[in-house]
């Protein structure tokens, strides 16, 4: 593969699905605070005495991720079930992070490196290669920018007080 054959268009319309589906939550959080936030675990708590994915993560929440990842696939020539497919996948690998450090003792919102990023980045792009144009570099290469995105824009956004923690 030479750098002119890499898909960098794939690539970068993969991280703007990401920063999409990533943002929605937050910004109708930002928007209706508590309005409709319903946890998606329902307050459940396992045997650890934790809970499945905590409070912060909402039906509204994943209902925003999925509508956003429709619009912006829309938007990128891909039709809305591959939207969807995206969004959906994206907030599963979120869940997925969210349970894992429910188990390991982390506290509801908190920071733990790579494990936040990687799971939400790796579903959709890699179970979504062929429909996104991604091939293995491509996909190490999303899942790389997409984890070093997120450790640069999420402590300005906490500057913008659109975040609640600068992670």
């Amino acid at each position: 593969m030479t750098l002119l054959s890499f898909n960098w268009i794939c690539v970068f319309q993969a991280l703007i699905l990401l920063l999409v589906v990533n943002g929605a939550p937050i910004v109708v959080n930002t928007l209706m605070g508590k309005h409709l936030a319903r946890p998606v675990d329902n307050g459940f708590m396992l045997p650890d005495r934790q809970r499945l994915f905590g409070s912060s993560k909402t039906w509204r929440g994943l209902c925003a991720a999925l509508l956003s990842s429709m619009g912006a696939a829309l938007l990128f020539g891909l039709d809305a079930l591959t939207g969807a497919q995206f969004g959906a996948l994206t907030m599963a690998g979120d869940l997925l992070a969210s349970f894992l450090k429910r188990r390991c003792g982390y506290r509801e919102s908190s920071h733990a490196r790579g494990l936040d990023t990687v799971p939400e980045t790796l579903l959709p792009v890699w179970l979504l290669d062929d429909s996104l144009n991604l091939g293995a570099i491509e996909i190490a290469l999303t899942v790389g920018l997409f984890f070093l995105i997120e450790e640069f824009i999420s402590p300005i956004l906490y500057r913008l007080h659109i975040r609640k923690r600068p992670y």
